[in-house]
């Protein structure tokens, strides 16, 4: 690496899919700090990459979305490649062939982000990443939490919600859910639910009512989730009133793993189901479910999938 810390030959292929092994529900996480520009820090989950390469030249699509700069072809799979710093509104001079491609891997798609740099992994508890509210919340839509250190700000970046902008069809959406109907018994049942990006708090609780769950309870992280279950614990009228648990698995303050283990180790909390629903549920990464307790596992965006998972837990 060089004085900065940067890779010095990104010729170089860093495979780093198999090299960070975390316990199941620690509360913590490995993110890879790239970035746009000298400055401009971002991170993403180490669970989400697969590879990191050089740029280089791609296909273009005519007519396609301003965020795709084409595609290429890698390991016998074509890929999109998205220029992140157009995505982000971040000013770059990034030209095609430069920088670094992160090929990452989450709902079930794989695309390839191009940044200008790659940096160092930090591993960092959920517990230090603030998240974003307020004024930032509306101005920063694409970013779901900040790590700070003594000399910079690292901005985890929502990539979710950036594929969504650039294809609707394949995030969560009203069209999944009418595919498994309305059901009035769905009504009678109360469901908690942890999810920190403020567009899928949205469409997963359009999605839901959609179809006759309508008894929600929405909660932006999962420490907010397990604060309201363990300071207001009163069993009957917690079981009475909820009867489910949703949690995603990236969130600032305590992610869904570290939730779900709480949940299942409390002797009497350990009997509400819980379904994890995350961009990282994967044949891969199935067990850091399986170890905490989750009932079920259901990979973004397969709302329709998760409300045939409600179902079977509780009506």
């Amino acid at each position: 690496m060089d004085e900065k810390g940067r890779f010095e030959d990104p010729m170089k292929e860093e495979n780093i899919s198999h090299e960070i092994l975390l316990e199941s529900g620690t509360n913590e996480l490995e993110v890879l700090e790239l970035g746009i520009g000298k400055d401009q820090c971002l991170g993403v989950n180490v669970a989400k990459v697969r590879e990191i390469t050089a740029a280089s030249s791609v296909t273009k699509i005519p007519h396609s979305h301003p965020y795709l700069e084409g595609i290429i072809q890698l390991r016998n799979e074509v890929l999109p490649v998205v220029h992140l710093g157009r995505a982000l509104g971040i000013p770059t001079e990034l030209k095609e062939g430069e920088g670094i491609f992160v090929i990452t891997e989450f709902n079930q798609t794989k695309v390839i982000f191009h940044v200008e740099w790659v940096n160092q992994i930090h591993r960092i508890s959920w517990g230090a990443i603030e998240k974003v509210t307020g004024m930032m919340e509306q101005t920063a839509s694409s970013v779901v939490g900040v790590i700070k250190f003594e000399d910079k700000m690292i901005l985890l970046v929502d990539y979710e919600k950036i594929l969504t902008d650039i294809n609707p069809d394949i995030g969560v959406s009203l069209k999944r859910a009418e595919r498994v109907g309305n059901k009035a018994e769905r009504n009678k049942k109360g469901i908690l639910i942890a999810e920190d990006s403020p567009m899928l708090r949205m469409l997963i609780s359009e999605t839901l009512n959609t179809a006759g769950y309508t008894q929600l309870k929405i909660f932006d992280n999962g420490k907010e989730l397990w604060d309201f279950l363990n300071d207001g614990y009163q069993e009957e009228q917690l079981f009475h009133h909820y009867h489910l648990v949703i949690t995603d698995i990236e969130m600032p303050q305590m992610d869904g793993l570290h939730l779900t283990k709480r949940v299942k180790e409390h002797p009497d909390l350990k009997q509400l189901p819980v379904v994890i629903f995350s961009s990282l549920v994967s044949d891969a990464l199935k067990h850091k479910g399986d170890i905490v307790g989750a009932d079920a596992q259901v990979g973004k965006p397969q709302i329709d999938t998760l409300v045939e998972t409600l179902d079977r837990l509780i009506l």
